[in-house]
């Protein structure tokens, strides 16, 4: 790790909180050089994506059980996806329950090969077909169409029940950080328009102005501005992120188009008719306040919530190969299996 030390890295409030075993990933990958990509231009990342792609990213195109699909989203763009069933031998020949996965990045990064890890576990522990949506990014498309994405293949599946072997009636959604916001406004999609949900699985999600905000102390929330300079999401990389998903310049255009509840869920107006919900949060991530507060508002409005924080855990806790990683897939495939009936 040559000279770098943990007080070259961290504040010591924030070193105080962070896990050992995340304080050494956090100084293994500084002298690795792993490029922060906030501090690059989107031009150079989309030219040479395999130098910013996540560590963890891997591609299973080719596995066994995973194949390759697309859904016309409203507009008629094909929304690419990867459908992952279970191994008939251990489950059975179906038809199964179903995950959509929604992957993070700030709206801005993010492909298949993110969550691979993350949806060959819950296709193997929970026995569910898990079908991982890669709706459309920023600053190449207007924010919010990756919410009519996601929304378009949540209802494609429901139409394609037979061909994908799934229960119609037995589909959960889930996703991290971005991925987590997109589950939050589908949940509430889904009980306005009758969509019947098993389970509403956001971990970490955004749930507040965070993307628009200026500086970061315009947040309400504790931990926004305890971690702001954490060496994982720090505020940087939330105004990186915004800048390219709401550019000043187009936020009217934006604002005009969506509800506003949907760049911000904690304004939604209809609290109730809820599915139910887990919410995970990692206790050194900015947004984990707002991201338990989205929790509370659930339980106002009468629903079943599970809310979990992963102590000394940052961010991207659920990618890392450490305790609490295994700790966060068995929690995913404990949830899965309970909401959709696998005993």
């Amino acid at each position: 790790m040559g000279d770098i030390k943990a007080e070259d890295v961290f504040k010591p409030h924030i070193l105080a909180k962070y896990d050992p075993e995340m304080v050494k990933y956090v100084l293994e990958a500084k002298a690795a050089g792993v490029p922060a990509q906030h501090e690059f231009p989107i031009e150079e990342i989309r030219a040479d994506p395999a130098r910013f792609a996540a560590t963890w990213s891997k591609d299973v195109r080719g596995y066994e059980r995973v194949a390759e699909g697309g859904v016309a989203s409203k507009d008629g763009y094909m929304v690419p996806i990867l459908i992952y069933h279970p191994d008939p031998a251990l489950y059975g020949p179906g038809p199964y329950g179903l995950h959509l996965n929604f992957h993070g990045g700030g709206f801005v990064l993010g492909d298949l090969t993110t969550d691979t890890q993350l949806c060959l576990n819950m296709r193997d522990g929970a026995g569910v077909v898990v079908i991982d949506v890669n709706y459309r990014h920023c600053p190449e498309t207007l924010w919010g169409k990756c919410v009519e994405d996601a929304w378009a293949v949540l209802l494609w599946a429901r139409e394609s029940a037979t061909s994908l072997r799934i229960n119609p009636d037995s589909i959960s959604i889930g996703g991290i950080s971005a991925g987590g916001q997109i589950s939050c406004i589908l949940q509430h999609m889904a009980r306005d328009a009758g969509v019947p949900l098993k389970l509403c699985l956001a971990t970490v999600p955004v749930t507040s102005e965070g993307f628009l905000y200026q500086e970061y102390t315009e947040s309400p929330f504790p931990s926004f501005h305890e971690f702001a300079y954490g060496p994982v999401l720090p505020w940087a990389r939330m105004k990186f992120f915004g800048e390219l998903c709401f550019p000043r310049d187009n936020l009217d255009k934006i604002c005009a188009q969506w509800p506003e509840w949907w760049a911000v869920p904690l304004k939604a107006k209809n609290w109730t008719g809820l599915c139910d919900t887990f919410i995970r949060t990692g206790e050194c991530d900015v947004l984990r306040d707002e991201g338990e507060a989205y929790a509370a508002k659930v339980v106002e409005g009468g629903n079943k919530v599970t809310v979990k924080r992963y102590l000394g855990a940052p961010h991207i806790f659920m990618y890392l190969d450490w305790h609490r990683k295994h700790e966060f897939d068995a929690d995913t495939n404990a949830a899965l299996r309970q909401a959709h009936g696998w005993t």
